[in-house]
């Protein structure tokens, strides 16, 4: 279902459609009006120009995550595979010591 929500970001309104709920679609035009306002106050340039310059910023934010998010799944399949590993070394290692106390 589809949420008519109404936001607002650089004092202009915005009427959005959204599957999501008005918490999370705010809090997402909060965000945008956030960096927006933090791109003019540096750069001083045209809204238009700003809102470019933001929307690179934001893509490149994106992209970073992504990476990170990915050397993190890597990171856990490497753990998980290592982990499986030494549990058949342990496996292993039971199975000679139960076969070297039989010997006694």
């Amino acid at each position: 279902m589809q949420n008519r929500i109404t936001v607002t970001v650089q004092g202009r309104q915005y009427t959005l459609l959204a599957a999501e709920d008005q918490e999370y679609v705010q809090r997402v035009a909060a965000y945008v009006d956030e960096k927006l306002a933090q791109t003019a106050s540096q750069a001083g340039m045209a809204m238009v120009d700003c809102a470019v310059l933001t929307a690179l910023n934001l893509a490149d934010e994106r992209f970073k995550e992504q990476q990170a998010a990915e050397n993190l799944r890597r990171q856990i399949k490497d753990l998980l595979e290592e982990s499986a590993q030494q549990k058949l070394e342990l496996s292993e290692a039971k199975r000679e010591i139960f076969k070297l106390q039989q010997r006694k």
